[in-house]
């Protein structure tokens, strides 16, 4: 098995363990109980670093212990953005559907943003601001 000093991304080694066990993004969901949208967002680098939770569940599904997919995870150095107000500057920006202008506070290039719809307890509709940079382990979640 490749080593994570090798450069191998999350994405990367969730994909190619799950095609060595012999299952589709699909079965790899359903045995983790883990939504298909999370498994493609994981494998297509969407998702730099999991919630403890879908770790577990991730780990057990691909047969292999948690502390090895964190291995893969990028960290982000909070040290490095320091400015709450940038960050609620972004999220603003993206809730007024003007995230393509967005830049990432770490590493300068542009942020990928997306607008996540989600339900609360009363099934009033939510707007969650969400983005995440290419080039480094930013995101807002």
């Amino acid at each position: 098995m490749e080593s994570v000093e090798q450069g191998k991304s999350l994405a990367q080694y969730v994909s190619e363990r799950r095609e060595n066990i012999g299952l589709s993004q699909q079965g790899l969901s359903k045995r983790c109980n883990i939504s298909l949208k999370m498994i493609e967002d994981i494998e297509c680098g969407n998702e730099l670093f999991l919630a403890t939770s879908v770790r577990q569940k991730l780990a057990k599904g691909l047969k292999i212990e948690p502390s090895e997919l964190k291995k893969y995870e990028k960290d982000i150095d909070v040290s490095l953005v320091s400015d709450a107000k940038y960050i609620e500057d972004i999220k603003i920006k993206i809730l007024a559907n003007e995230g393509e202008d967005c830049i990432c506070p770490v590493c300068g290039s542009r942020l990928v943003t997306r607008l996540a719809q989600m339900y609360d307890l009363e099934d009033q509709l939510q707007l969650h601001p969400k983005a995440h940079c290419t080039k480094c382990a930013f995101q807002i979640r």
